[in-house]
């Protein structure tokens, strides 16, 4: 009986010693490669009690990370859900990780590699539903694409 357990700790700690990761994926890992639901529940619980994983810690840089790529907050969720982490962690995540100016930043960033120079109707509509598809909302995305254009065109008529 013993033997399970110590077996599956071995490979939890192989799994987490890789890199950071929920409670939920290491214990689908753990059923996945055969221990049994009461034995992968013990390894988590151990686990958190080693302190070495902690799905606020990882919901946090799941947040940061996916922002400074320039996701928007929906995509940015959708990454928690498919890691695994409980939905009660992640509003409080997302509201110490991301504010209003966080999501301007990333969605300027990314409209500055999009347009590339160019202000065609067509590459504006083409950015705006790139952002959407980033997880920016619709309100979000049309934000950022009209202060992109009101700032580049100022910026076009200093250069004349």
């Amino acid at each position: 009986m013993e033997e399970k357990y110590s077996v599956s700790r071995t490979r939890a700690l192989r799994i987490v010693s890789k890199r950071s990761i929920s409670a939920a994926e290491i214990k689908k890992r753990l059923i996945d490669r055969g221990d049994s639901e009461e034995v992968a529940d013990f390894t988590v619980n151990w686990l958190k009690e080693l302190d070495l994983i902690n799905d606020l810690d990882y919901a946090h840089s799941i947040v940061r990370h996916y922002s400074e790529k320039g996701y928007g907050p929906a995509r940015v969720k959708d990454e928690l859900f498919k890691r695994g982490i409980p939905r009660e962690i992640w509003d409080d995540v997302m509201e110490g990780e991301l504010d209003n100016t966080d999501i301007e930043i990333a969605a300027n960033v990314f409209l500055e590699k999009k347009f590339k120079g160019s202000l065609e109707e067509a590459e504006i509509n083409r950015a705006s539903h790139a952002l959407v598809r980033r997880g920016f909302s619709y309100e979000q995305a049309w934000q950022a694409v009209n202060k992109y254009l009101k700032e580049n065109e100022v910026n076009q008529n200093e250069r004349i």
